[in-house]
């Protein structure tokens, strides 16, 4: 799941304005929550999501989007058995080709922060959007979904 960015490919992400999609990040700005996380095989097969906690945990998970600045937070809610609690700083962009690329800096400088996530972006609405990170399980490519909602 963990995908490996470059400093220099996030820089040119973030110097290269006409990659990014400047509408779709204007309606990411706010408070979101993840309702739920879905992914065939998920009953029997256990994701770890962000190199964080357990995909499940991040259900109820809060995230705030600053889109005149890429930046932001998430916030694991620890109300499930054994799920940690985390916050972190976030910087993260939306592109034109339709991915969502996001650093978790915990607390570091984004550009001392080499490591990050390729995520698709889909289905966004002004209440809703899901994010979908394909993820290798036993062999095989497995779609994690995001499913989130404005709060």
């Amino acid at each position: 799941m963990k995908k490996l960015l470059s400093l220099c490919m996030m820089l040119v992400l973030f110097a290269s304005c006409g990659s990014l999609d400047q509408k779709g990040q204007v309606a990411l700005k706010g408070n979101w929550a993840i309702n739920s996380v879905t992914y065939p095989g998920s009953e029997y097969i256990k994701v770890t999501s962000f190199d964080v906690a357990d995909s499940k945990c991040f259900e109820g998970s809060s995230w705030n989007f600053i889109s005149n600045n890429n930046k932001g937070t998430m916030t694991l809610n620890s109300t499930v058995g054994g799920c940690p609690s985390f916050s972190s700083p976030i910087v993260w962009t939306v592109t034109k080709a339709g991915t969502f690329n996001l650093k978790i800096t915990e607390g570091q400088k984004a550009k001392r922060v080499t490591e990050g996530y390729i995520l698709t972006i889909q289905n966004q609405t002004e209440n809703s959007f899901q994010l979908v990170d394909n993820v290798t399980v036993g062999g095989k490519t497995v779609a994690v979904t995001y499913n989130f909602t404005k709060i």
